[in-house]
């Protein structure tokens, strides 16, 4: 036995309180020695088999001494701060943890020769194109965006080998978690609320659970470069809701639909993001969820 743990790969996932850390670790934890972090005192998932340690990825010096200790042969970044609205106000926390976290973990993972996986965004697209692929050039709308793609570029620029995971509209069950899209219209349309979605924001919803399995697979495999990972389907969020209530059974009247320019929010968004999904099939080998998949996923952990 003393031996098998001798063998385990070893995997630091950054971020380990999110909705993706959480599956992250999930994914590692039956084959590999993972340690968990993030800015919490204790961890929120409950894993007695993954043990938990305090970082901020905006202090170097934090994050170079947890990367020496733990010495991870892999170390996945699900930290980021997601508050698209919020960015447009808050831009230096924003750029302190998409930025300059990335940019620690860089010098960090270089110091053990550690393959870094990170996780990006649609949004670092503009929304105007048909269907963007790997190699389409990045054009940020808000400032949330712009903050991510820095973040890649600062990847790119380091010597770390490394991945770069873009993925969009996450949903799906986790401990202690704030609502996502999914999770949202579960509760209100339980308990009979009309919803207003936009039916002009079209992308591919993705289950996370899916999406922690590409990255355990990428990671494994130490699939360096850039990565379109969601779900198979592209649709409006308008149709993704009317899917949800007849997966549920949920009245779908309850559901109108209304335009991005209704909801009167501060940060643009891009309104297309169709992701060309080839490169995922044919150098990782996986296909993720199509919309009713996902969601029937979805329904069997609520129930």
């Amino acid at each position: 036995m003393s031996k098998l743990k001798l063998l385990k790969k070893k995997v630091l996932v950054t971020g380990a309180n999110g909705l993706l850390g959480q599956k992250v670790v999930d994914v590692f934890v039956p084959d590999c020695e993972v340690v968990g972090s993030g800015t919490k005192s204790e961890p929120v998932f409950e894993d007695d088999t993954a043990s938990y340690s305090r970082c901020d990825i905006t202090k170097r010096a934090e994050v170079v001494d947890l990367v020496k200790v733990v010495s991870p042969d892999y170390i996945v970044n699900a930290a980021a701060y997601t508050d698209v609205d919020g960015s447009e106000d808050d831009r230096e926390t924003c750029w302190r943890v998409n930025v300059v976290g990335v940019e620690n973990l860089a010098v960090a993972a270089l110091k053990v020769q550690a393959f870094l996986v990170h996780v990006s965004t649609d949004y670092v697209f503009d929304g105007t194109a048909d269907t963007v692929n790997e190699c389409s050039k990045p054009n940020p709308l808000g400032y949330y965006g712009k903050s991510k793609l820095a973040g890649e570029n600062a990847l790119i620029r380091s010597d770390v080998q490394c991945a770069i995971v873009r993925t969009m509209v996450l949903y799906g069950l986790g401990y202690g978690l704030r609502p996502n899209f999914a999770t949202w219209l579960v509760d209100k349309l339980s308990k009979q609320e009309p919803v207003r979605i936009v039916d002009d924001q079209v992308g591919h919803p993705t289950l996370v659970d899916d999406l922690a399995l590409a990255i355990r697979r990428i990671t494994e495999r130490r699939k360096a470069g850039i990565y379109h990972v969601t779900g198979r389907e592209c649709v409006s969020r308008f149709s993704f809701a009317l899917e949800l209530a007849d997966v549920f059974g949920f009245d779908k009247s309850l559901i109108s639909q209304i335009k991005t320019s209704d909801l009167k929010q501060k940060a643009p968004r891009p309104l297309m993001s169709n992701f060309d999904l080839k490169k995922l099939h044919t150098e990782v080998g996986l296909e993720l969820s199509d919309v009713r998949e996902g969601l029937l996923k979805f329904k069997q952990q609520i129930q």
